[in-house]
């Protein structure tokens, strides 16, 4: 399943890379990137440099910690922050993603038709520079599981980079918006569309596809940063060739290292070429190891007698070479997945203390409703808790990396399995957490929603909806269906958490070295908390839902500013938009029987908003 650091010379902006040991070391004159972290509990380690005044990547870091060093909007001064420019672009669908801010200048990418728009940060109000327009196929929109929404964009090379919804990447003159190249990395025409952001290590641009519940066949496609050219594929199923398995590939448990080809093995013959495992997600990156991360959809069709065995490498973590592609490990989460538990899911990257000495890990907030954390050097699963209500498994066997299972929670063709929990929709989604080194919390958009399920017979006409399921959703026990939770990474357990009653959390979320936590509501509620205590400590109401991602920058003048989107949409969201009715609980995939309030607590909308002091 698939929404002003002062004043730099341009001579600033570019980026040089330079060799740091095995893996590599971003610096950027005037990046506004820093591996200083005041205030940082004992023994932190950021795995990259963290924004520090601008904000070049998706998650701002390599790391996806989502958290900026910048503290001159605090918990005691958070509650005089007041609008100071409003953008829009006037699409109204789901603003998924968030901004860049590269040196005085503010990037923005649109849902369909992709526009990217440069605004002067420099100027009063903050003026258009210019807007690039990439006429992405019409056609595009039709094959679009979950509204036409974009993730972001990257920054590097002195190009702004980001996907098109009808799969080819773009990159953009940072300065001039001219088109530098643009390139083909999927077909519609099967079914196959680009929402996710790219995240740039080295020379190589990596992305991935969307089209999971349409037949597609996962990937993930490497570019080079400077010309555009395809330089590797990484498939999700198929031959090892094709997945890019090798003699380096050393899983840490005896069922993922059960002979040659798993991902033709493990399923009925030829349907792996249809079998999802889409990455439309994130990216992590390491520079020590030079290995980045990250997470595989659902196995196609939902129906799962359709496609007897694991079906790998569908709903798999992989931990890759960032040069060659080659797989290191992988460790797939639900073998044989029977719920479309996607797990495209952030990846945190942190090396801190662990049951008494010091770890590599890496953090999975899980769609399934596990918050996993892994040994990102061995792929081995030293933890795996609920944090949100769960039946479908009790717990993980850590001997195995394997669930226990609920048998009554089993999903088959032609039985409906009633009250599974979390839906479809996971106790999260793709909204990214956030983690502060400061108080060794992860900050978690988390729902509470659950489904009936029952496996149905479709067939595979490329380019249409392959699904195999009806499925209905609603809200989960509690009397609540949204959670900001915070979860003590250390400990393994929930310190707070903030309830939503009506709707799910959606929002993307930033953390801050002023201890306060940024995060946005469906119903359009732009909200900040102290860190430490989840306390409300100012919100401000937007005219739409809040589905984008918050980010932070110091601004020409020397201020930091918080900037979020405001437009409802997305999976959970498009039953907000007009075209979307609420007569059928089964439609959009299931989520109409879980969203019908939406329509009377948030329209569509198209701003991005920037706060200040």
């Amino acid at each position: 399943m698939d929404r002003l650091i002062p004043i730099l010379r341009r001579a600033t902006m570019a980026v040089v890379i330079v060799a740091a040991g095995a893996g590599i070391a971003q610096k950027e004159q005037g990046s506004g990137m820093t591996t200083d972290i005041p205030g940082a509990l004992p023994n932190f380690h950021p795995v990259s440099p963290l924004a520090n005044g601008q904000w070049t990547m998706p998650a701002g870091d390599y790391g996806n910690l989502r958290y900026s060093p910048l503290a001159q909007i605090n918990t005691g001064n958070v509650h005089n922050l007041h609008v100071v420019a409003n953008m829009t672009d006037g699409i109204p669908h789901g603003h998924e993603g968030g901004p860049l801010v590269v040196g005085a200048t503010l990037y923005m990418v649109t849902p369909y038709p992709n526009n990217l728009l440069a605004y002067d940060l420099s100027k009063p109000n903050f003026p258009l520079k210019w807007k690039y327009e990439p006429h992405p196929e019409v056609a595009s929109q039709g094959v679009a599981c979950c509204d036409v929404v974009n993730r972001g964009a990257s920054f590097a090379d002195g190009k702004i980079i980001y996907a098109l919804l009808d799969a080819h990447v773009v990159a953009v003159d940072a300065e001039n918006g001219h088109e530098a190249w643009r390139t083909q990395v999927g077909d519609i025409h099967y079914g196959e569309t680009t929402t996710m952001a790219p995240i740039v290590v080295k020379d190589k641009v990596y992305v991935g596809n969307s089209g999971g519940e349409l037949g597609v066949r996962g990937k993930l496609t490497a570019l080079d940063v400077k010309t555009g050219k395809i330089d590797w594929i990484a498939y999700s199923t198929g031959s090892d060739e094709d997945v890019r398995i090798g003699s380096d590939f050393k899983p840490f448990y005896a069922h993922e290292q059960q002979g040659k080809d798993q991902g033709l093995k493990t399923w009925t013959p030829g349907q792996w070429k249809t079998g999802g495992g889409t990455i439309w997600g994130w990216v992590s990156y390491d520079p020590e190891s030079n290995l980045i991360y990250y997470g595989t959809g659902n196995p196609g069709p939902w129906n799962p007698d359709m496609r007897p065995g694991d079906n790998k490498w569908t709903v798999t973590l992989f931990a890759r070479d960032a040069d060659t592609g080659m797989a290191r490990w992988a460790w797939q989460i639900s073998p044989h997945d029977e719920w479309d538990y996607d797990e495209i899911m952030e990846n945190i990257l942190v090396d801190m203390p662990w049951k008494g000495q010091m770890r590599k890990l890496l953090i999975h907030p899980g769609r399934n409703g596990f918050m996993f954390v892994v040994d990102r050097q061995t792929g081995e699963v030293l933890s795996a808790s609920q944090f949100e209500p769960v039946n479908w498994a009790t717990s993980y066997d850590l001997k195995t990396g394997q669930p226990i299972e609920v048998k009554e929670k089993e999903t088959h063709f032609g039985k409906y399995t009633k009250d599974i929990c979390p839906s479809s929709t996971g106790a999260k989604d793709f909204i990214p957490s956030s983690f502060s080194p400061r108080t060794g919390l992860l900050y978690i958009p988390a729902h509470n929603t659950c489904m009936d399920y029952m496996g149905t017979a479709v067939n595979y006409i490329a380019g249409t909806p392959y699904l195999g399921a009806s499925v209905r959703m609603y809200p989960g026990p509690g009397g609540y269906q949204g959670e900001l939770v915070a979860w003590d990474v250390a400990q393994g357990k929930k310190v707070w958490g903030v309830k939503e009653p009506d709707l799910p959390v959606y929002s993307g979320v930033l953390s801050t070295g002023g201890d306060v936590v940024f995060y946005g509501t469906m119903d359009g509620w732009f909200r900040a908390l102290d860190a430490h205590s989840g306390k409300i400590l100012w919100q401000f109401k937007t005219p739409s839902g809040i589905v984008g991602n918050p980010m932070t920058f110091t601004g020409p003048d020397g201020k930091q500013y918080v900037a979020i989107y405001s437009g409802v949409g997305g999976w959970m969201g498009a039953t907000a938009l007009p075209e979307v009715s609420t007569d059928d609980p089964y439609a959009a995939l299931g989520t109409v029987g879980a969203m019908k309030k939406i329509k009377t607590l948030s329209p569509p909308g198209d701003l991005l908003y920037v706060f200040g002091l």
